[in-house]
């Protein structure tokens, strides 16, 4: 997998796959950055690709190229 490794992965909000380092780094606006060793689930929760916050199902919803679906 791209991205995955030392330091944390990136993830794309657009198809929430995961991208290299140097994508996540080029497009932060649209990539979210995930902690290394990351475990548990946030119960299908939405979190914002441009603050790192967690937001609403309806703002997350309706901002599907800015937010993530995490598992």
């Amino acid at each position: 997998m791209a991205g995955k490794g030392k330091g944390g992965s990136y993830r794309s909000a657009k198809s929430g796959r995961y991208v290299t380092r140097a994508y996540g780094k080029s497009h932060p606006r649209t990539t979210v950055k995930e902690a290394p060793g990351k475990s548990g689930s946030t119960g299908g929760s939405y979190r914002s690709a441009i603050t790192g916050r967690f937001v609403t199902a309806k703002h997350g919803k309706a901002s599907p190229h800015t937010t993530v679906r995490e598992k």
